[in-house]
């Protein structure tokens, strides 16, 4: 008799089980796909919000780029005396200025596009320092006539990178 009732007892409890197992696996899979849902739609409004600052971030740092750029920065700030070292240290402040002005731009950025940028911004300055150890350069004038006209020869670092800065904004466009 005991044997009847624990088999009976199995009869109602195992499909009430299988039914639970089934509705808890159901339920458990219904909150993670609408958990991923709300995260794919939370990024997707995050993007969609970000990505004007990402480009007015590139933008900016295109500005960076021209501004410090030695064709234009030698145009927009003459000499204002004979002293080489004197233009020299201007020229280098007014670089390094315009770069603070535009650091926290890095947060919307890549890594490596950051990279380019600083790497354009010190390769200027070394020029910049480089042309005015020479012994053949005596005035400031003079400087800057060698610096413009080694840029004749080849290709400024701000064009090189900004040339990077629009392959990227290409691929996040696309």
């Amino acid at each position: 008799m005991e044997t009847n009732k624990i088999i009976e007892l199995l009869a109602y409890t195992l499909p009430a089980l299988i039914t639970s197992g089934v509705a808890f696996y159901f339920f458990q899979t219904h909150t993670k796909n609408e958990e991923n849902r709300r995260r794919f739609l939370l990024i997707k409004e995050t993007k969609k919000e970000a990505l004007p600052l990402r480009l007015q971030a590139y933008e900016r740092m295109v500005l960076f780029l021209e501004r410090v750029n030695p064709s234009k920065l030698l145009i927009r700030i003459a000499p204002f005396s004979d002293d080489k070292n004197d233009y020299e240290n201007f020229l280098i402040n007014q670089i390094e200025q315009e770069f603070e002005h535009n650091l926290t731009q890095q947060i919307y950025l890549t890594e490596d596009c950051w990279t380019v940028i600083t790497t354009a911004k010190n390769t200027i300055i070394q020029n910049i320092r480089k042309t005015a150890m020479s012994d053949k350069i005596d005035s400031s004038h003079k400087l800057r006539e060698t610096i413009l006209s080694d840029l004749l020869d080849k290709q400024s670092p701000s064009l090189v990178a900004i040339s990077y800065l629009k392959s990227e904004v290409i691929a996040m466009m696309g």
